[in-house]
């Protein structure tokens, strides 16, 4: 595919699973989520009812391992009938803060393709989560030096990218989205009249599940992110 990227001055990242892994925490955690309440019902109802409570709370707690655990929390009242032990409430809440302490986990080839761009373009964060989670995992990776601004949003839309280029007096034709999800990584950039990139992480969050049909959008999707080198 021929996409020109001559125009670009702005590269943005999403962070969960483009620069380091997340979802295969989450997907471990609701595993042994499972386990816990395995003597209320199957593993199969436990993960549908988990995702609905999810769903249901996205909008009060937002994006983020800490909504996460209070929807588990509240799953496993409801699951158990209220019969769920105060044990297992703290196990609950154990799981959560593991994920939260976990060790941060870069992608392959991020280190080399960030010191490749940095100084040919301006690099951004932009991504969705906890802020306090996402500013800790930024620390942990010590990536924070290659980053001018690093943005945790409340979600990906196209108002909120719109608005957060305008604000960073980013022109939309000179920005680049480079992330895993083709709902809120590629789709709202490409709507808003930027380019986008989508490298495809092997684990996606039911929530971000999108199906597109091919030649609808114009986009480049790569394997790794080192092949981003070969165009830029």
């Amino acid at each position: 595919m021929e996409i020109d990227y001559s125009c670009i001055k702005v590269i943005g990242f999403d962070a969960d699973d483009t620069l380091w892994v997340n979802e295969t925490y989450f997907r471990e955690t609701e595993e042994k989520f499972a386990d816990l309440l395995e003597g209320y019902e199957t593993k199969n109802k436990i993960d549908q009812e988990l995702f609905k409570m999810e769903m249901k709370n996205l909008e009060l707690y937002g994006y983020g391992i800490k909504g996460f655990m209070l929807s588990m929390i509240e799953s496993a009242m409801e699951i158990s009938n209220n019969q769920v032990s105060q044990a297992t409430i703290s196990e609950i809440l154990n799981l959560g803060k593991k994920m939260i302490a976990h060790p941060v986990e870069l992608l392959d080839g991020v280190k080399e393709v960030l010191q490749q761009l940095n100084g040919k373009y301006r690099l951004i964060v932009l991504t969705k989560g906890d802020l306090l989670d996402q500013e800790r995992k930024l620390e942990r990776s010590s990536l924070s030096n290659y980053f001018h601004h690093v943005e945790v949003l409340s979600d990906k839309k196209e108002e909120n990218y719109l608005n957060l280029l305008d604000h960073l007096k980013i022109d939309v034709h000179e920005f680049l989205m480079i992330g895993n999800s083709l709902k809120s990584d590629i789709l709202p950039i490409i709507n808003i009249g930027a380019q986008a990139v989508h490298i495809p992480f092997h684990t996606t969050w039911q929530h971000e599940e999108v199906s597109v049909e091919e030649g609808e959008y114009t986009y480049l999707k790569i394997n790794k992110l080192t092949d981003i080198l070969k165009y830029l």
